[in-house]
C-alpha cells in the first residue's frame, strides 16, 4: 500500500515539492554559511519524493543549541513560506477522496519544513522510529 500511495503522491505533487526543496538546497549550498540549510533541504527533498513509510525523528546529540539557532533563522527566512505552501497544497489535495492520504502526508511534512535541523528521516518500521534512538531508549548515566 505504501508503494501505491508513494506513486500517486509522486504524480500529484511530490515531484514538484521535491524539485522545490532540491532547488532550495542548491541555492543554500552556494553560500558557505547556509550549507547546513542546503543539506537539510536535500534530506527533505528525498522525503518529499517518497514520504509514505518514513517518519521524522529527533536526531539527538549535543547540538541542540546550534540546531535551535539555525531553525530560528530557517523559520524566519523560509520555513513559514514552505509551511504555507504545504497547507495550500494539502487543501487542494483533500478535495478528492484519493487525495485525502496525500493531504495528510503534506500536513505531516510541515514540522520538518519549519524546523529541519536536528531531525532525521527514518523508515517507520525501524527501531529508531519506534524508540527515537537507533538502539532503543537510553538510560540516564
Amino acid at each position: 500500500m505504501k508503494t501505491i500511495l508513494n506513486v500517486i503522491w509522486l504524480l500529484f505533487g511530490g515531484i514538484w515539492l521535491a524539485l522545490g526543496y532540491f532547488l532550495a538546497g542548491v541555492v543554500c549550498c552556494l553560500l558557505v554559511v547556509t550549507i547546513p540549510f542546503g543539506i537539510a533541504s536535500f534530506r527533505i527533498a528525498g522525503y518529499a519524493l517518497w514520504p509514505f513509510g518514513r517518519t521524522v525523528v529527533d536526531r539527538g546529540g549535543r547540538t541542540y543549541l546550534m540546531s535551535t539557532l539555525g531553525n530560528i533563522m530557517w523559520l524566519l527566512v523560509a520555513g513559514i513560506w514552505i509551511a504555507i505552501g504545504h497547507v495550500l497544497t494539502a487543501i487542494a489535495q483533500a478535495v478528492t477522496i484519493i487525495g485525502i492520504p496525500l493531504a495528510i502526508a503534506n500536513l505531516k511534512m510541515i514540522p520538518i519544513s519549519l524546523a529541519p535541523l536536528g531531525k532525521e528521516i527514518v523508515p517507520t518500521d525501524s527501531a529508531y522510529a519506534v524508540y527515537g534512538r537507533q538502539y532503543g531508549p537510553r538510560l540516564p548515566r
